[in-house]
């Protein structure tokens, strides 16, 4: 395994995928990820989107923001995990949310994250579950 900047361990080809409603975090997560070693990842806006793009692309990695207009993230970590019930999600959620992340642990997500957020704590955690 080859070991990215902040020390994620690469495989070959790990792809994830980041779900969250603002466009500018999705680009700081996007970006934290391809700077330390995942080939792909893939962008959606919302829980019903999240879906779709799991279901197309099958990624090794999942952030999920939970409060988004439209479909919630809740919704499209249940629908994903009955898909794949080893998909690996990270629950990524502001800071006073901590009802729903622990609603989120109870529903199978693998562990998370609070915003604001530095990039080490996300390559840490990534870097753990893909190596589980």
């Amino acid at each position: 395994m080859v070991k990215g900047k902040n020390g994620i361990s690469k495989k070959h080809s790990v792809k994830a995928l980041v779900v969250d409603d603002s466009s500018f975090m999705r680009t700081v997560l996007k970006d934290i990820l391809l700077e330390n070693g995942l080939s792909k990842v893939y962008e959606a806006r919302d829980g019903k989107e999240a879906v779709e793009v799991y279901r197309k692309h099958r990624p090794d990695i999942v952030t999920m923001d939970i409060i988004m207009p439209g479909t919630n993230g809740l919704w499209a970590m249940k629908t994903i995990l009955g898909i794949d019930p080893k998909a690996k999600i990270i629950v990524v959620t502001s800071i006073g949310q901590e009802n729903v992340v622990e609603q989120a642990m109870k529903f199978g997500a693998k562990d998370y994250v609070k915003k604001p957020f530095e990039p080490a704590a996300i390559a840490t955690v990534v870097d753990r579950l893909l190596k589980t």
